[in-house]
């Protein structure tokens, strides 16, 4: 017998905001000849290239980018682990260290990334602290419906 109510719901909230931090802007970065977009995908150019401008990226992230997806992946999978209590509660402690990483990596290079840059955050940059609590609320549902089989396990 395996419960599963709010959990589910707390892992998909994780999904989807790790999704929309993975795949949309995080905030810009203005140096003073041009603005720079940072997204997980790394730092782009803004705007049309006009007189011989740069444009595309100027720096790649795809280490940010590899473990926000990572994060978001994770507690997709999860949901459907239902059955295995113990490797749902394995998966959300890793979650939680992924998203911890992803927070460190992403105030890491945008701070550090470039140089003379003035950092401008998008309000998605709460997603992972979101998804971080989601997923936190998640594992402490996870233990209280294993405690809960438990005591019926008991009293057949």
């Amino acid at each position: 017998m395996v419960i599963q109510r709010w959990q589910s719901v707390l892992l998909l909230i994780a999904v989807v905001c790790m999704g929309f931090f993975t795949f949309m802007s995080l905030g810009q970065v203005q140096l003073p000849d041009y603005t720079l977009n940072f997204t997980t995908f790394g730092f782009k150019y803004e705007g049309e290239a006009v007189n011989g401008a740069p444009t595309g990226f100027l720096m790649h992230t795809w280490g940010l980018f590899a473990i926000s997806l990572l994060s978001a992946i994770i507690p997709f999978i999860n949901i459907f682990t239902f059955k295995n209590l113990r490797l749902q509660k394995r998966l959300c402690m890793i979650e939680l260290l992924i998203l911890i990483a992803v927070i460190a990596t992403a105030a890491i290079y945008a701070y550090t990334g470039i140089d003379n840059g003035t950092i401008s955050w998008s309000t998605l940059v709460c997603a992972p602290f979101l998804a971080l609590m989601a997923d936190i609320l998640a594992f402490n549902r996870i233990n209280a419906d294993d405690r809960l089989l438990k005591s019926a396990d008991r009293l057949r």
